[in-house]
């Protein structure tokens, strides 16, 4: 292990114990340090963060502002202990933060293609494992890391619902199930022992070779669905992702509740918590998630104005 792989490791210990996750900031940092080893680099050198932050070269001036950010932040950290380590400047290929990307509102016509698709996969337990995965995403709002890190004991099908475990603010929560969500998930389970009765993992969701689905995985194969079931971007900001399962499940109950005329202001929390949003305020950016949504809110205020008024 070289000096610069060890002080990684050290980094990684110091701010995990502060609470951060770090996942992708470990694997970027790998990746740089394999490269300062093969540039025969010491340290952190701005020349070399900057090579290395524009790979690959077709990649956007975000996406390279984000490696160069995480190298950014290890360099400051490196450089108390090690004076002659540079931290790279910031803002060199632009501001770090991405334009927010328009959420892709799937139809439960574009849903059921998507099942379908992955009905045609070539394994019979990745197409039941993909199709229940699906469903279950798009009935249920979940991250696809939440979905892909339940186990078997999570999923209680007598009291109808998911137990999610330290999520992605450190909060558990539980996730009511629909009847028919229920039996859909009872019946991959049945499919899923027999053609796995020894699975490597306690994991609800299995992959072909009886192991945890890996989110890097999911997302090719998702992205190969996505083309099976006839999706096409609806602009350049606005293309399907496995995150727009969250999108869909706001936006339609923001939808309904609109549609009865509820008190949303007081529904919201509610929603959120089920989301397992850490703030309500992060709810209420659905708000601007679709037009229609949007025009029933400018419509009940509307009403609201003329009934005052009266």
């Amino acid at each position: 292990m070289s000096a610069l792989s060890a002080a990684v490791a050290d980094y990684l210990v110091v701010r995990r114990a502060l609470g951060f996750k770090l996942a992708r900031s470990e694997k970027l940092l790998a990746q740089f340090v394999a490269y300062c080893d093969q540039e025969g680099v010491t340290t952190v050198r701005t020349e070399t963060a900057l090579a290395w932050a524009q790979l690959p070269t077709e990649g956007s001036a975000w996406w390279w502002s984000q490696r160069l950010g995480v190298v950014r932040a290890f360099a400051t950290w490196l450089q108390a202990q090690d004076p002659a380590a540079e931290v790279p400047p910031a803002g060199v290929f632009g501001p770090a933060q991405a334009r927010r990307a328009v959420p892709y509102l799937y139809t439960d016509v574009e849903v059921l293609a998507l099942m379908d698709a992955a009905s045609g996969l070539r394994y019979p337990l990745t197409r039941a494992t993909y199709r229940a995965l699906v469903g279950l995403l798009a009935v249920s709002g979940m991250r696809i890391g939440e979905a892909i890190a339940l186990d078997r004991d999570d999923v209680d099908f007598g009291s109808a619902q998911l137990t999610v475990w330290r999520t992605k603010f450190g909060k558990s929560r539980l996730v009511a199930l629909h009847p028919t969500s229920v039996e859909a998930l009872a019946a991959y389970a049945s499919v899923r022992d027999e053609l796995c009765p020894r699975p490597k993992g306690p994991s609800f969701f299995v992959s072909s070779a009886g192991t945890r689905l890996v989110y890097c995985n999911v997302s090719s194969l998702f992205h190969k669905l996505v083309g099976l079931a006839g999706l096409v971007p609806r602009s350049e900001r606005c293309r399907p992702r496995l995150h727009d399962f969250r999108h869909r499940l706001a936006v339609l109950t923001l939808l309904d509740w609109h549609r009865d005329g509820a008190d949303v202001e007081a529904l919201l929390p509610a929603l959120s918590a089920f989301m397992g949003h850490a703030d309500p305020k992060h709810t209420y950016w659905y708000l601007s998630g679709a037009p229609e949504l949007f025009a029933l809110a400018a419509e009940r205020l509307d009403r609201h104005e003329q009934e005052r008024r009266a």
